[in-house]
């Protein structure tokens, strides 16, 4: 008889359900109220339109669908980029060359960035994660063949990262730390002083530090924009970005979450290794995607409209919110953080607002996992402020009644 099994990696085995396929199994059957239409403020999906300037810069490059990519892009995007980070950073010097890489959207680089530094020889191999976190981390830490562990970002804490109170155990085996800043789900900003403290444990640790940064842009005061990686790495005195590399994408910042363009910069010897993973893993980007990339990442005026637009709706809702949850203005990114009223489940609060008042919202518990005895996501709800601006302001008002109601 021939064996129909088919080899397949264990550690796909070890993957939990996509927190949006959990939520579709949690609301299934369920239709809202025919007379309210649904208000979807789930899903981080950017909403506002795409700028002209990217989709002419997109169509006037067709021609390059005839040419092969290659994996290091450009050299004209990659010193579009360099300079995007100079500017935004204040920093003096940033090598197109050796210390930038363009990416097929943060999402994909996240994941794949893991598989080309873990060193799963190791049986002690370990990623350690934000809690509650982007789900990319914990798959790319389980197929890279290494643990998952996490540190909490509490409420008590106002959602710090408390690295210096992690112990020296809690350290050992780890080859790479995620952070996120401004952080999803709670929006925090990770300050300088936190910076040192990780650059000095990534030294005594020798780990590497991947930081995902593609809220960066999306902040309300613009003489203050949230401190990023590299530029926190300068002034510490790191300046070839020493164990660090930062990712960071247009989906957010440009509206184009379908075109997948993004980079990642940093530490030229990670960079380096990156590439030749990534030419091995087949992800060049399309030049006609790289002529739009140029084009937006050289445009400043789409992305402080783009701001307007958040920021006029976090005045509007924000408060609304407030009156009946916890739910506290972020430092920076499109979400609310908002604690559930009167101790509800988060689920259940999530599927009886969509059942009474036809308003999507997300479980907090599912964008995390039980750490510490604790799973930080419960009883919370990421409120994404993403569908157009009344909309938005329909959807608080029912959550304001549905909170009055319970």
């Amino acid at each position: 008889m021939p064996n129909d099994t088919l080899p397949v990696t264990p550690h796909l085995a070890l993957l939990q359900p996509y927190p949006f396929e959990r939520l579709k199994e949690l609301t299934a059957g369920i239709s809202g109220p025919a007379h309210l239409p649904l208000v979807r403020l789930s899903i981080g999906e950017p909403q506002h339109a795409t700028p002209q300037l990217i989709k002419d810069a997109l169509t006037g490059a067709l021609d390059g669908l005839s040419v092969y990519p290659t994996t290091a892009g450009l050299d004209g995007l990659r010193e579009c980029i360099a300079g995007w980070i100079k500017r935004r950073y204040g920093l003096p010097a940033v090598s197109a060359a050796t210390q930038v890489l363009p990416v097929n959207g943060s999402r994909e680089a996240l994941f794949s960035f893991a598989q080309s530094v873990i060193d799963a020889s190791r049986p002690d191999a370990a990623v350690l994660s934000p809690n509650p976190f982007y789900q990319i981390y914990e798959g790319a830490a389980l197929l890279a063949g290494a643990q998952i562990r996490f540190y909490n970002q509490l409420p008590e804490d106002d959602f710090a990262c408390n690295f210096d109170r992690i112990p020296d155990a809690g350290w050992k085996g780890v080859q790479l730390i995620y952070v996120c800043s401004p952080a999803n789900p709670c929006g925090k900003v990770m300050t300088l002083d936190e910076w040192r403290t990780l650059f000095e444990l990534a030294d005594r640790h020798g780990f590497v530090i991947a930081s995902d940064e593609c809220y960066s842009e999306i902040y309300f005061d613009e003489d203050a924009p949230p401190l990023g990686g590299l530029q926190a790495a300068h002034a510490l005195g790191r300046t070839g970005f020493e164990r660090l590399v930062v990712f960071s994408s247009l989906s957010k910042r440009s509206n184009v979450p379908g075109l997948r363009s993004g980079f990642v910069a940093g530490d030229a010897r990670l960079i380096k290794r990156f590439l030749l993973y990534r030419t091995y893993h087949g992800s060049a980007m399309g030049l006609a995607v790289q002529a739009a990339s140029v084009a937006a990442w050289s445009d400043e005026a789409h992305v402080r409209d783009n701001r307007d637009q958040y920021r006029a709706k976090f005045h509007a809702v924000q408060p609304r919110i407030a009156s009946v949850m916890h739910a506290p203005l972020p430092d920076a990114s499109f979400y609310l953080w908002a604690r559930t009223p009167a101790a509800l489940d988060d689920t259940v609060f999530a599927r009886r607002l969509l059942a009474e008042y036809n308003v999507a919202v997300l479980p907090g518990s599912y964008l995390a996992r039980s750490a510490g005895g604790v799973n930080p996501g419960a009883g919370f709800v990421r409120i994404a402020l993403v569908a157009p601006g009344s909309q938005c302001i329909e959807a608080a008002e029912r959550i304001v009644q549905f909170c009055h109601a319970l």
